[in-house]
């Protein structure tokens, strides 16, 4: 909503500035697309230029804080692309764009196909980290496919003269630029992989705007990258350059002569630890030398003529002769004494020849008491089983009245609870047996007086 101001107020030229500027200030980021002319650069960094074209123009401001970001300068005469908040310059009531982003006229159709080519084929697994190749530790021979007027090649040449001289370089040539670039450069890697006479494949190019560098966004070429047998290093443009040779590459460079860097080995750091792996060698050696002198000395004091270790034996043979005869000397001398010993021991255990026969009566008076006294002991013992054993026999149960009931199979009746009634039992008696059958029989006078069983005789 446009503020306005009553009719009968009569505004300041400055309140009228300040209320066009917030009403182009309410308008959203454009695009604006236009000619530069009169473009200055002003002492605090700002850009200040027209934008035009065949029929009308507007001043525009770009603030340092945002054309840092433009990889380059604009020229006068430049078709450009502007997003921009419209606005007035209030102290002199000017029109004019405050310009956020600037790039060339045509750009955001290349962003939108560069874009859509890099899905693709990321999709495709072009730029998988899986399918990256390592570089060569120690290559003989490296390829560089460039342009043989480019700077880039000369960079190329200049880093691998000073890293590692020895190097061989083939160089397939090819456009870097221009129509035809892109095929030309996929030509190139084509043909490096199918001679295959190099260790490793340097694709660069120096710095340049996104159209100058748009032949390393072809399709083709991307794909040759990724079809070449050997690992491909790309090198292309500055270092916050980015193409789709850079993705299908084995390993990106910031610049020409960070590839060539990356590729080779430094002669100076191979020679450093060559020396280092020198000393270490030498120190090796000299140490394995002088143990081996050691041991030397140590047998050579050990090594002795035949004669003087003949001389040697002999003597160590005497000394144990001498002490062969001392130990056998001795031990015939602890035997005697062992057996005096034994002797004199023998002779103090000898009994007379009364004594024993005395000894032999007392023991035998002495067997006959002990035997009376224990064949008495087992007598008692035996008439007091006899008796228990006369006690507890059945015949003599049975004969102060008892009766064995036995069932129809033959088991032994123990209650009443067994019998039914009709049952055939039979009894065993004192003097002979009996038949009976069982009129009524009653479970229930366990612990009370002996309940009356009527038999069937």
């Amino acid at each position: 909503m446009i503020e306005t101001a009553p009719p009968e107020v009569v505004l300041r030229v400055t309140d009228l500035n300040r209320l066009a500027r917030r009403t182009l200030e309410g308008l959203p980021l454009l695009w604006v697309a236009g000619e530069i002319s009169n473009f200055t650069r002003a002492p605090s960094g700002h850009w200040y230029f027209s934008l035009k074209d065949d029929a009308a123009q507007v001043r525009c401001v770009m603030f340092r804080g945002r054309n840092q970001f433009v990889e380059s300068a604009p020229a006068n005469g430049l078709q450009v692309e502007v997003r921009a908040v419209a606005t007035l310059y209030e102290p002199r009531g000017e029109f004019q764009l405050q310009v956020e982003v600037l790039r060339p006229a045509g750009l955001g159709a290349l962003y939108e196909a560069y874009e859509r080519l890099r899905a693709k084929l990321q999709a495709e697994g072009l730029f998988d980290a899986a399918r990256k190749r390592p570089l060569p530790e120690y290559p003989r021979t490296l390829g560089v496919a460039t342009s043989p007027a480019a700077a880039a090649l000369r960079d190329v040449l200049t880093a691998l003269r000073r890293r590692m001289p020895s190097i061989q370089v083939i160089v397939y040539p090819a456009a870097v630029q221009g129509p035809g670039a892109g095929a030309a450069l996929a030509a190139a890697v084509r043909e490096a992989g199918r001679r295959h006479e190099c260790d490793a494949l340097l694709l660069v190019r120096g710095g340049g705007s996104l159209e100058d560098l748009w032949a390393f966004n072809d399709e083709a070429l991307a794909r040759a990258i990724a079809a070449c047998p050997m690992p491909v290093v790309s090198g292309v443009g500055h270092e916050t350059d980015f193409t789709l040779a850079d993705f299908a590459a084995d390993l990106r460079a910031p610049t020409p002569t960070a590839a060539a860097e990356l590729a080779s080995a430094d002669q100076g750091q191979l020679a450093h630890r060559l020396a280092l792996l020198a000393q270490r060698l030498e120190r090796g050696m000299r140490h394995g030398l002088a143990l081996c002198e050691q041991r030397f000395d140590q047998l050579a004091h050990r090594l002795l003529l035949p004669s003087e270790r003949l001389r040697l034996q002999q003597a160590q043979l005497g000394a144990m002769a001498q002490r062969l005869y001392r130990l056998g000397r001795d031990e015939s001398g602890r035997r005697q004494r062992r057996v005096a010993e034994m002797r004199n021991r023998l002779l103090l255990c000898r009994p007379a020849a009364a004594e024993p026969a005395s000894r032999l009566d007392l023991m035998a008076h002495r067997l006959a008491q002990a035997w009376r006294k224990e064949s008495g002991r087992h007598a008692h013992n035996l008439a007091t089983l006899e008796r228990s054993l006369r006690q507890l026999h059945p015949q003599h149960v049975l004969a102060r009245g008892y009766a064995i009931v036995r069932d129809a199979r033959g088991q032994i009746v123990r209650g009443a609870e067994q019998l039914a009634v009709g049952a055939e039992v039979s009894l065993t008696l004192a003097h002979g047996q009996a038949e009976a059958r069982i009129t009524r029989a009653d479970s229930d006078a366990l612990g009370k007086p002996t309940p009356r069983h009527e038999l069937d005789l």
